[in-house]
């Protein structure tokens, strides 16, 4: 209501005349009743965005040199830490890790960002409640949604869902690599202690 008084002084001649004249306003004029629906006026003025318009801007975003300034930032503004990097980058699930990982060890490589022990020696176990603390999260959305009775975008919630699957197995696929590459390397260490031990 503030704001609106404000742009209705601002926009009217007479009342900014008097306004930076006498720097009052007239509360009783036709411009302050309150009678105009400014939910339709801004709507005039700034359009509703839509779920294109995200999309579109999804598209843009991704890959381009602010999403990569903005990792960037990220993960020395919170010193490596995946969880709080992944909250904070612009549209990006959990299933984008593998792609924001490799681009924060090529900017670590070249020198671009320091190496922060918390991003480097990031443990399996955080990686893996990571993944199962979203997809609770995404579970309990689905259900409010439901409880709500939203809807009327069915070909997003499909399109969504098709993302999500692929994303889902590139997830998988990346986690399966960790546990080949490290898993070995657990069994190895706790065969050489067993043998110490007989020792």
């Amino acid at each position: 209501q503030i704001l609106g008084k404000a742009y209705a002084v601002l926009s009217d001649a007479e009342q900014r005349a008097v306004y930076d004249e006498q720097g009052t306003v007239d509360e009783e004029g036709e411009a302050l009743r309150g009678e105009r629906d400014w939910q339709e006026y801004w709507r005039l003025l700034f359009k509703k965005i839509t779920v294109k318009d995200i999309e579109d801007f999804e598209k843009s975003y991704k890959d381009s040199e602010e999403e990569l300034a903005d990792i960037k930032a990220a993960y020395v503004d919170f010193e490596g830490d995946m969880d709080r990097i992944m909250e904070s980058v612009l549209c990006v699930d959990y299933t984008d890790e593998p792609r924001i990982r490799k681009i924060i060890e090529k900017a670590i490589d070249s020198g671009e960002v320091p190496s922060y022990k918390g991003f480097v020696k990031e443990s399996k176990q955080k990686m893996i409640a990571r993944k199962r603390r979203v997809e609770k999260e995404a579970r309990e959305a689905e259900k409010t949604k439901d409880e709500l009775g939203l809807g009327g975008e069915d070909d997003l919630k499909a399109l969504i869902q098709s993302r999500n699957k692929d994303r889902k197995k590139e997830m998988d696929d990346f986690l399966a690599q960790l546990e080949a590459k490290y898993g070995n390397n657990a069994k190895k260490g706790g065969k050489k202690t067993a043998a110490k031990k007989g020792k």
